[in-house]
């Protein structure tokens, strides 16, 4: 699903950000020949992604004779002390593409955690858990890969995937009305368009101007349910601002298809996963 150009470029910027000419420890200390085994192992409980781009750190500093034995792949669950992968090779390809390698796995692995956490809290609803472009800088497409891992859903990529009129477009482009009529003689039939909505008035307006998806802003859980009724299906309903952990299962519970979350990607916890000498 990831572009592996993309995977390359970041894993190099990586490399050379953390090893600037040496590395004055692992090139003075162990031999060029020296080989060794080593473990990816978990330390806590919750979902493993991004195995393979972990693994492609070291087959990009030694391209050949790097052996790897996967045990466990993007998706699983894991439990703390599981055997995630064995890798062999020269040790001073692991003690390098060490630090990079694992600060890749386990961010990754933290995204699709939370994201996994937060499918489950909503299980049994209509809603379905989606991401945001709230997303670390140059890691978009990691990221966004490690929500639908955690059984989460892609919003837009981009600002050119959709239209999608927030509060400052509508207050600079003249109303919803105006901005939603301009948009539209513009645009392509396969681009969709987006609203933000803060009150149930704007979401008649919403309705009348005929959008695809109406976002929903930091609204109640009553006003969503109203929200819903009104709609009728006429119109995708996004709910998205305040999302907790504590607000989502009422939050579903209105009858909103979608719960956007900027926090499955900007606020995670790494997930830790350690990378232990075997031999």
């Amino acid at each position: 699903m990831i572009n592996s150009i993309y995977v390359d470029n970041i894993i190099k910027t990586a490399l050379l950000e953390d090893i600037n000419y040496l590395d004055v420890t692992t090139d003075y200390l162990i031999d060029e020949e020296q080989e060794n085994t080593a473990r990816f192992l978990a330390k806590d409980d919750g979902i493993l992604c991004g195995i393979d781009i972990a693994l492609r750190v070291f087959k990009i500093l030694q391209p050949e004779g790097f052996e790897a034995t996967v045990y466990k792949k993007d998706g699983d669950e894991l439990q703390k002390g599981d055997i995630i992968a064995e890798i062999k090779g020269k040790t001073r390809t692991i003690l390098k593409g060490e630090r990079t390698a694992l600060n890749l796995i386990q961010h990754m692995s933290g995204v699709a955690t939370a994201t996994n956490k937060a499918v489950k809290i909503i299980k049994g609803t209509n809603a379905s858990i989606a991401d945001t472009r709230k997303t670390l800088p140059g890691l978009r497409p990691l990221q966004k890969y490690a929500v639908t891992v955690g059984g989460g859903r892609n919003h837009r990529y981009n600002l050119s995937d959709a239209a999608m009129l927030k509060d400052n477009h509508v207050d600079a482009g003249g109303g919803i009305k105006n901005a939603v009529a301009k948009l539209k003689e513009k645009l392509g039939h396969m681009t969709k368009v987006e609203l933000e909505v803060r009150n149930l008035d704007e979401l008649g307006q919403a309705l009348e101007a005929g959008v695809d998806v109406i976002m929903l802003d930091n609204m109640t859980c009553e006003m969503m349910r109203d929200a819903v009724q009104i709609t009728g299906g006429k119109a995708l309903l996004e709910a998205s601002g305040n999302v907790t952990e504590d607000r989502l299962r009422e939050i579903a519970e209105t009858g909103v298809d979608i719960i956007s979350m900027g926090a499955i990607t900007h606020s995670v916890k790494a997930f830790d996963i350690s990378l232990k000498i075997a031999d």
